[in-house]
């Protein structure tokens, strides 16, 4: 007789507001606007903000030429930020200090190579994929998304509502299938004007009744609105905003390892982002294929080297053949070399900001090439000739 095994996954998101995703938009609004004009731009922008003040900075090498201040302005617009968000100062202005200068020509060498196109560094990236939900994705980490995501589109039409915000989503799993949510915490920045209890009731009928399925709700359900009490200041002014620091908000959630660095700002040359995307698009064919429930793929490379120097399928047991043998189909269904990532999965195109927000992956609404499962029969044969030849 099978004991139940529960256990609990806790998983969150960032609004478009949150101070770090603000600094994440304006990074890749930069990546995006130069690719646009030059696709083979070498871009690597990090983002800091505070009170009253703004500071872009990093290395591109670029023939576009790209107006800082109009991206952040479009961006402050777009988020529906208000001054009192970005600073104190009574006449409404944000410094902005702009510190780019070119790429290292170390680096460049390594990476623009005759021959081929070498890794813009060395790391560790990690891709994952379930069969729990239809996106391949945690139940946990999809959530949490749809609640900012549902907070941001309902903003325009909610003048008291600010455009901070976080959720925080916990869900049961008894024996790896999610049977409830346990807990909700959603924390909602908002005009002195209105009190807690019509905040909870807003975010009951207009919220979690349109994006939380309601079988996994139940009774005990904690539902935590603005724990902490008033949240009236929010953005850089309350809180201050750095690309990067919501890597697993990006990704997986606590679910899978996280493996190399930040993805926003970067160029597809920089494995952080393209190895990333691609470790992803392997697992998610790996699952579509059938060849396992849920996977995670680990893949790392060495600076200036074209070829990865190793591949890691861990199957956690679901696998229906063992990973050694998906990890041998992968290295003969999959060119992982940077160039053929950028070809294959469109990378030197101006696809960004839209992932600056709510996760790289799962996004079927951007439609990602690596959310698309190109390559199962490719897996199957090549598993299937290991098979023949043994």
């Amino acid at each position: 007789m099978n004991e139940k095994t529960i256990r609990l996954v806790t998983a969150e998101s960032v609004r478009a507001g949150h101070p770090d995703k603000f600094c994440d938009q304006i990074a890749d609004a930069i990546l995006d606007a130069h690719l646009a004009h030059d696709p083979s731009a070498r871009v690597a922008v990090e983002v800091f903000a505070t009170e009253g003040k703004m500071i872009i900075g990093g290395e591109i090498t670029s023939e576009a030429e790209v107006d800082c201040g109009e991206i952040v302005a479009e961006t402050i617009n777009r988020i529906g930020y208000s001054m009192r968000d970005l600073t104190d100062d009574p006449r409404g202005e944000l410094k902005l200090e702009v510190c780019l200068h070119k790429q290292s020509p170390d680096i460049a060498a390594a990476v623009d190579k005759k021959q081929s196109l070498g890794a813009g560094d060395q790391g560790i990236m990690v891709g994952y994929a379930t069969d729990e939900t239809h996106e391949c994705m945690p139940l946990p980490v999809m959530l949490a998304h749809r609640i900012c995501r549902r907070l941001d589109e309902l903003k325009p039409k909610c003048p008291w509502m600010g455009a901070d915000g976080k959720a925080q989503v916990t869900v049961a799993y008894e024996n790896d299938t999610p049977v409830a949510i346990t807990a909700l915490v959603i924390s909602l920045q908002h005009g002195a004007e209105i009190d807690r209890k019509s905040i909870k009731r807003f975010i009951g009928k207009e919220v979690l009744s349109r994006v939380i399925p309601n079988d996994l709700l139940k009774a005990d359900t904690k539902i935590l609105i603005n724990p902490s009490g008033a949240f009236v200041l929010g953005g850089p002014v309350a809180d201050t905003g750095l690309t990067g620091r919501k890597l697993a908000v990006d990704q997986y959630g606590p679910v899978a390892h996280i493996g190399g660095g930040a993805l926003s700002g970067k160029d597809a040359t920089k494995v952080d982002r393209s190895g990333a995307y691609a470790a992803r698009w392997v697992a998610k064919n790996i699952v579509a294929a059938g060849m396992a429930k849920r996977c995670e793929v680990q893949i790392a490379y060495a600076i200036g080297r074209s070829e990865p120097v190793s591949i890691m399928v861990d199957t956690f047991g679901t696998g229906v053949i063992s990973d050694s043998r998906i990890e041998a189909a992968v290295k003969e269904a999959f060119d992982l070399s940077p160039a053929a990532i950028i070809h294959e999965l469109c990378l030197d195109k101006p696809i960004y900001s839209g992932l600056a927000c709510y996760g790289h992956f799962g996004r079927m609404d951007l439609c990602a090439p690596w959310e698309v499962p190109n390559r199962k029969y490719d897996l199957l044969t090549a598993a299937l000739k290991q098979e023949a030849q043994r």
